[in-house]
């Protein structure tokens, strides 16, 4: 199976306070909407899109968190298996800023350290502001993420969140220290998963990883059949 055959799929958590806009981020990015209602999520959202990066493309299937703490327990379980993460935090909300050490500790908890973004979402409204730049660089660099200014109302680099994060998943893919394997036959999809992990080098591919070749008619199917089993 050649390389450029393949398709990746990556399954990206979006997790922070509540009301910090990260359902309306997915909107905005899989839909292209937004609208200034706010509706708390329930447990969990799903949405996917498939861009290309590099050549490659990747399908971008995104899960967004509840940001309560009764919901703990529902969304915990479905942080496993994430390949990457997306923390938020809202320009107006500084207990969603002082909150972002304890939501990338929850995520590592289940999924290992992880390719992650620190957003810094509504930077529209910075006249309200009750988190200075230089803290939000400070708390960035604690953490190890690279930070993201967004404002999803205006559609102001969300979709570089994304972008970045699936850049770094796919360097971490093209690493040559991993190992994955096609089938014999070439035929087949590649299945690289957290739950079988003799197919990886690195303990932090957590989660199912799905390559197939793109000629197959049926692969939207089997990649949403390989989510609902996260």
């Amino acid at each position: 199976m050649r390389e450029e055959e393949l398709e990746v799929a990556l399954k990206v958590v979006i997790v922070g306070n509540g009301g910090v806009g990260k359902s309306s981020m997915i909107q905005r990015y899989c839909k292209g909407t937004f609208t200034k209602d706010y509706k708390k999520t329930i447990g969990v959202d799903f949405l996917e899109r498939q861009i290309e990066i590099d050549g490659e493309e990747v399908r971008l299937m995104l899960w967004d968190t509840a940001g309560q703490e009764e919901f703990d327990a529902i969304t915990k379980a479905y942080y496993r298996g994430a390949q990457a993460c997306v923390l938020a935090f809202s320009t107006t909300d500084r207990d969603s800023f002082e909150a972002a050490h304890s939501w990338k500790l929850k995520v590592e908890n289940e999924c290992g350290e992880i390719p992650t973004v620190i957003v810094q979402n509504k930077i529209d409204l910075i006249d309200q502001t009750v988190v200075n730049p230089e803290e939000a660089e400070l708390l960035a660099r604690a953490l190890g993420c690279r930070l993201l200014r967004t404002s999803v109302k205006e559609d102001i680099n969300v979709a570089a969140v994304f972008r970045h994060l699936a850049a770094r998943c796919l360097a971490d893919l093209r690493d040559p220290r991993d190992d994955y394997f096609p089938t014999p036959n070439g035929h087949q999809p590649v299945t690289i998963s957290a739950f079988s992990p003799s197919h990886s080098a690195k303990s932090q591919h957590n989660g199912t990883i799905v390559l197939r070749p793109n000629k197959h008619k049926k692969k939207k199917n089997v990649i949403k059949n390989a989510c609902r089993i996260l």
